[in-house]
């Protein structure tokens, strides 16, 4: 209505439709444009008059047999209005379209929204991407996971059959070991003076352990040329048959043998040579049922490794064990005892992984600085052997030369540290906490001893009071060793982050590795937790009998990585 109650003119509601920022045309019943406002022609990328009274199809070809003609087509046909989104190449415009049919003719208002189409097509391959990266990282933890296992596998079997002397009980462990993580059953066969004997067997169901033994009996007699034991022993070779067919263990056994087999329901088989010094003196079998079916690669690679590991282990168990022996020796030669300044107590422990060969890269360290103050260090090289334990020792000489031939703070020892690292191409990287117990003379007419501390991507240190109180000592983290990161900071005291704290008489300070608390069956602080819950119980025991709790209790099922631990008891200054 105008001001004064009449109805607008045609004219007035052209003008206000022309003045319209969204675009909009009407087509008559010939499809010929009979209105276009200016935004609708400029959006189009046309002028008003070279459109009004053509066609829209001759117009716009492109458009024939389109979404926006089967669209205007439906409404001029339906007189029931639409609203939907197209792309139209010619423009390369994402348009959306809201059509309606009027006396006038059909109406169509239309906004590009190719930006808006951008921007949530952009959303949208950011989410596919996540989700894509998700599950390629699901799929690379499954895998790692599976590695994980299979290499906790070679571990298992290399220091199971390292442990015994006897053949017949370090074969036996094998094929417990391979059931059912590689296979449902398993045979180790072993020749002994030109004799083939199955001697370690193992099924997963307890139900079909006496079909197994039956049919183990018969089956070194009657195996033919053909079969897989015999064909690895004579061609020195894995021999894999994926899906078993009746007509090959017909060829390969004899009817009692087959009777024999029969309830054991045999899919797949896989058998490995043992070999050492270029001598064939058993093999592996692995057996799957219809259940699990055919042998992933994973399992056909882990089970070669594991043949050849089994074959040298069961040649050098004598030499193994005395490997193993040494190794113990050579690792706790490298961690000296600790040093033991007046008033103040320490006690250090240090467990190898139960999983792994007794040796790596865990260390702990104690020493006096020349002004009287106590150092105190620890830290762990990445790996469980004996190039971590060398690059230890290393690292372990460095940060004691380097905090003390200078007198200064943690941090900047971790700063030097990491560029003598870095410098001298130790080639690995290491976790480390350098701690240092000090005193002033105004402390000491106090009674109060200061710690002062830096990590380099190490676990924080926990200090216990007498009456059980457990706090996290906290300081600023940074990087591991051997990513020379502190080489652009200028030398000066405090290059890295340091934490201070006051220690009181009679509490304890509590420095480790990551092994005493992390497991990988839960997260890592349910493990701090359960190690702050230790340390609370046990905060009135002494020193010694604190720390063998504390390895007692929080590795009662075997530690899952090397552990080093380093307590201090604060006796009051007298």
């Amino acid at each position: 209505m105008t001001p004064d109650g009449a109805a607008p003119s045609a004219d007035l509601l052209v003008q206000a439709v022309g003045a319209m920022p969204r675009p909009l045309f009407v087509l008559d019943e010939d499809w010929r444009f009979s209105y276009v406002n200016p935004a609708g022609a400029q959006l189009l990328q046309r002028r008003v008059e070279d459109l009004v009274g053509r066609v829209i199809w001759a117009e716009f070809p492109e458009a024939v047999g389109s979404e926006f003609a089967g669209h205007y087509e439906h409404v001029a046909r339906t007189g029931e209005p639409v609203a939907f989104e197209s792309w139209y190449p010619p423009l390369r415009t994402w348009f959306h379209v809201d059509a309606f049919a009027t006396a006038a003719g059909l109406v169509v208002t239309y906004d590009d929204v190719t930006q808006r189409r951008a921007t949530e097509q952009a959303r949208a391959d950011a989410v596919a991407a996540r989700e894509e990266e998700a599950e390629r990282a699901a799929e690379a933890a499954h895998a790692a996971e599976l590695a994980g296992r299979h290499l906790m596998l070679l571990g298992d079997v290399s220091q199971a059959m390292t442990a015994t002397l006897d053949t017949g009980e370090a074969v036996q462990r094998l094929a417990e070991l391979i059931v059912p993580p590689l296979a449902d059953w398993c045979l180790v066969s072993v020749v002994e003076d030109g004799v083939r004997r199955d001697v370690g067997r193992a099924h997963r169901d307890p139900a079909m352990v006496p079909h197994m033994h039956r049919y183990a009996d018969l089956r070194a007699r009657t195996n033919q040329a053909t079969a897989p034991v015999p064909t690895a022993l004579r061609d020195g070779r894995p021999v894999v048959i994926q899906g078993i067919e009746p007509r090959q263990v017909e060829a390969m056994t004899t009817p009692a043998a087959r009777e024999a087999l029969a309830p054991l329901r045999v899919h797949s088989v896989a058998t490995f040579p043992l070999v050492a010094r270029g001598e064939l003196f058993g093999a592996v079998t692995l057996v799957t049922g219809p259940e699990r079916g055919a042998f992933t690669d994973a399992e056909l690679r882990t089970a070669d490794i594991m043949s050849r590991r089994a074959g040298l282990a069961l040649d050098n168990a004598r030499l193994a064990a005395a490997q193993t022996r040494v190794a113990e020796r050579l690792q706790r030669s490298l961690l000296s005892p600790p040093v033991q300044p007046d008033h103040l107590e320490l006690a250090v422990r240090y467990r190898p992984a139960a999983q792994d060969v007794s040796i790596g890269g865990d260390w702990y360290d104690s020493f006096l600085q020349p002004d009287g103050a106590t150092v105190l260090v620890i830290g762990d090289v990445m790996g469980h052997d004996l190039e971590a334990a060398a690059t230890m020792a290393e690292l372990r000489t460095l940060v004691r030369a380097i905090a003390y031939d200078r007198q200064t703070g943690p941090g900047e020892v971790l700063r030097r540290v990491d560029r003598a690292v870095v410098g001298l191409q130790v080639a690995s990287l290491a976790t480390a906490l350098v701690a240092r117990i000090e005193m002033d003379d105004a402390d000491r007419a106090a009674g109060l001893r200061r710690l002062r501390w830096a990590v380099a991507g190490h676990p924080m240190p926990l200090l216990v009071l007498p009456d059980g109180t457990v706090t996290d000592l906290e300081a600023p983290v940074g990087p591991p060793l051997g990513l020379g990161l502190d080489l652009g900071l200028p030398e000066r005291d405090g290059a890295r982050g340091e934490g201070l704290t006051v220690l009181p008489p009679d509490s304890t300070l509590l420095l480790f590795t990551d092994g005493l608390f992390e497991r990988r069956t839960s997260d890592l602080d349910a493990g701090r937790e359960r190690l702050r819950a230790a340390a609370s119980r046990l905060a009135g025991e002494p020193l010694d009998r604190l720390a063998d709790g504390l390895l007692a209790e929080l590795l009662a099922d075997g530690a899952e990585d090397d552990v080093a631990l380093l307590a201090v008891r604060c006796h009051p200054v007298v």
